[in-house]
């Protein structure tokens, strides 16, 4: 589940507690130009005592890969074991324009983050040659030449952090399947999601090694578990909003990686009527455009029995996590909608 603190970040994370209680495995904290997602997670450490704690997610651009291993070395330690590391490349409007890095070589340099940040927590003295990490920095490299192949100094808790790429381009999906220990897919709807994702995802697969153990998926969704009418419709336009503003509004004409996904699902003219709509400052129109049967498709939204037809078709589709944000509008109903989803998977 992803953490919210729209209502105050102390207050949410009371709340975690019944979340806990109720069964919720795994909470995420996003990282966008926010406050930053490490001081929350560590505050969140202090304050639960079994939930996984994952950043969902780190982009890879605006830490070096050390100190990504650093961080979550640190984080896993606070926890007792507890931390996922998620990383992603975002997307050029927050790295370029927030963090004033280019956006460069997002899949390259995503495998060489994994690789070096795994090496940092064996202890190896870090050493490596990359196309875009050189370590140590070397003269010829635009270093001074006196850098030395260090090794963290702290033993971590554990030399196999989890680590999950957020990806949804073909070749990123198949760097996930290839390298990581799980993949995270925003919008993702099980029946369409080998024709969207199936190619990449076994491509991948054909070059993973056997000692990362099988791709562990952690699907993104939104879930409301009710016979009302009208709170289901009203979960399924909150829903149509956050997908207007991901395939409209977060990225430029031609680099929307969200689009994208829409047009690979088979919305290509609705995909650009929401992009149009939503750039134009016509939100609620765009979110008007989003098609009814994409918003049933990646929402978990309905009466018990449709809800457990929609969790066996994405334990089908190779989901082992659910990153389900509740949509009742009550704080008890959510809680509950979590022990649901708990009842209904175990």
């Amino acid at each position: 589940m992803p953490l919210s603190y729209s209502s105050g970040f102390v207050e949410t994370v009371e709340h975690l507690k019944e979340y806990e209680a109720a069964g919720l495995d795994l909470v995420l904290v996003a990282e966008a130009y926010t406050f930053d997602a490490v001081s929350q997670l560590g505050y969140l450490a202090a304050k639960t005592s079994r939930v996984q704690i994952a950043s969902g997610i780190l982009n890879v651009y605006s830490r070096t890969p050390a100190l990504l291993a650093m961080t979550a070395a640190g984080l896993d330690f606070v926890s007792e074991g507890r931390f996922v590391l998620g990383l992603g490349a975002s997307g050029p409007q927050v790295i370029e324009g927030f963090h004033g890095v280019p956006y460069e070589a997002p899949v390259g340099r995503s495998r060489e983050v994994v690789e070096i940040v795994r090496k940092v927590w064996r202890r190896e003295p870090l050493t490596f040659a990359g196309k875009h990490f050189h370590l140590p920095l070397s003269a010829e490299h635009g270093g001074t030449g006196l850098g030395k192949p260090l090794r963290m100094i702290n033993h971590p808790v554990r030399a196999d952090i989890p680590v999950v790429l957020a990806a949804l381009g073909p070749k990123n999906v198949a760097l996930a399947a290839e390298l990581f220990d799980g993949w995270e897919p925003v919008f993702f709807w099980p029946e369409q999601a080998g024709a969207a994702f199936g190619e990449a995802l076994a491509a991948g697969k054909a070059k993973r090694s056997a000692e990362l153990g099988p791709l562990q998926v952690m699907a993104d969704t939104f879930v409301c578990i009710t016979e009302d009418a009208a709170e289901r419709e009203a979960a399924l336009q909150t829903a149509r909003g956050h997908i207007a503003l991901y395939v409209g509004g977060m990225g430029a004409r031609g680099r929307n990686f969200y689009n994208d996904l829409a047009v690979r699902y088979g919305f290509a003219d609705a995909a650009r009527t929401v992009q149009d709509l939503y750039l134009s400052g016509r939100k609620a129109e765009a979110a008007a455009a989003v098609p009814e049967e994409l918003v049933h498709g990646v929402t978990l939204i309905g009466a018990p029995g449709h809800i457990k037809e929609r969790l066996a078709a994405y334990e089908a589709a190779g989901v082992t996590t659910l990153n389900a944000v509740p949509l009742h509008a009550s704080h008890e109903s959510n809680v509950r909608t979590v022990a649901q989803l708990k009842e209904y998977t175990a």
